[in-house]
């Protein structure tokens, strides 16, 4: 732009985790979005006041719909979103308890998935790198914890909650959580 000097725009702070459950094989996390559809990990941004840490538990728990234990931060991603950066922050969390609240509203299923499916099931290639880079990291932090007693107790494997959310595992070990909504009865 001749002429004009260009504003810069404040970076998009934002937190998540790699959300695990404990099973024969560590699960992982990851959620679509009902816009589009995309499949994603939980994170969102940072309110104001917020420090990033309580940003990612509140994430996790809008769009996972468990509370969840944290164990070890993993790293961060930055990227382009318009005109503008997003950083992201993200936490190794274990899922603690039964589904703790009904999903939000833009988010449309959530996945528990092997750690190689759920990198492949990841629309976006930033997330499946990072995913690949940082899950191993992620399911020995859960199991060292583990092994040192240092966990909450196992939840249910089946559950539904008084909000309507249907945790089931089908066959191939796969857990899935669907919001039910009224167009969805």
């Amino acid at each position: 732009m001749q002429g004009r000097k260009r504003k810069a725009r404040a970076t998009i702070m934002a937190a998540g985790g790699v959300v695990l459950r404990s099973s024969r094989e560590p699960l992982i996390a990851i959620v679509q979005l009902r816009k589009y559809r995309h499949w994603v990990l939980p994170k969102g941004k940072i309110n104001q006041n917020e420090n990033p840490l309580a940003a990612a538990r509140r994430e996790v728990l809008e769009e996972v719909g468990h509370k969840a234990y944290v164990h070890a931060f993993l790293g961060t991603i930055a990227y382009d979103v318009g005109d503008r950066v997003k950083v992201v922050q993200f936490w190794a969390m274990r899922a603690v308890g039964g589904s703790a609240r009904r999903l939000m509203p833009d988010v449309k299923a959530v996945e528990w998935l092997p750690l190689e499916q759920a990198i492949k099931r990841l629309t976006r290639s930033r997330e499946q790198v990072f995913l690949r880079s940082v899950g191993p990291t992620a399911i020995k932090a859960i199991q060292r914890a583990a092994r040192q007693g240092r966990m909450p107790a196992q939840a249910a494997r089946h559950s539904r909650n008084a909000h309507g959310v249907r945790t089931r595992i089908s066959g191939g070990g796969e857990q899935t959580i669907r919001a039910r909504t009224a167009r969805a009865r």
